[in-house]
């Protein structure tokens, strides 16, 4: 069943006299619980159309749905209240907050959702748990390294229980151990909790065992 669909997505860029067409009419749809690859060279748009997904950037052009809604007619305070809900997101550069333990940053977009932190320091903890970082939870985040942070990078994307994972890159910083525990942690996921992904990535071969490789060249995908 089709969960998500990008319709004639397009992204164009002014600065004075110039223009760039980064994207030219994206079509995509998404199944429940499909795991989707998007590869393409560096500059080719991948980021810009994740952010688009994500509702994060506006496209000059197209629309966005979620079960047959469509996303864009919402106001940004509806995009962001939905966002918080709805998407999780996981980036290259995990932007965890440093002051923060492992524990609290996990927990940090239910807070800001309105959630006590009474009642979401038990589903944080059970995330930490499951992305094996049980015994990390008082840790600061730079006494995390690098893979420890990517997990709780993940833990905070799913602590809203989001339908969709949008993942940048998410083991592009990391050695090829750690980035493959991270990619299983993301399929046993997506299985276990019917968690649709889409995920921006250099890596053929984790590409390649996601359930479909789009490719993005010239502002259109194959």
């Amino acid at each position: 069943m089709t969960f998500f669909q990008a319709e004639d997505i397009a992204k164009t860029y002014h600065s004075g006299t110039d223009t760039l067409t980064v994207l030219k009419g994206i079509n995509l749809t998404v199944e429940t619980g499909e795991m989707t690859a998007i590869m393409g060279e560096s500059g080719s748009g991948k980021t810009t159309l994740l952010q688009i997904l994500g509702t994060l950037d506006s496209p000059t052009n197209g629309q966005l749905y979620i079960n047959d809604e469509p996303l864009l007619k919402k106001n940004a305070a509806e995009l962001a209240r939905f966002r918080n809900k709805s998407i999780g997101f996981i980036f290259q550069f995990h932007h965890l907050l440093p002051d923060f333990t492992a524990l609290e940053n996990v927990m940090m977009p239910a807070l800001i959702a309105g959630k006590s932190r009474k009642e979401m320091v038990l589903p944080a903890t059970v995330l930490l748990e499951q992305v094996e970082l049980s015994h990390r939870t008082t840790h600061k985040i730079n006494q995390l390294s690098g893979g420890e942070q990517q997990r709780a990078a993940l833990a905070r994307a799913l602590i809203m229980n989001p339908s969709l994972l949008l993942a940048d890159e998410p083991t592009g910083n990391l050695d090829s151990r750690t980035g493959n525990v991270i990619f299983e942690l993301l399929r046993n996921l997506c299985r276990n909790r019917s968690l649709s992904i889409i995920m921006v990535t250099h890596n053929k071969t984790l590409a390649g065992q996601m359930d479909r490789c789009l490719n993005l060249k010239d502002g259109t995908i194959s």
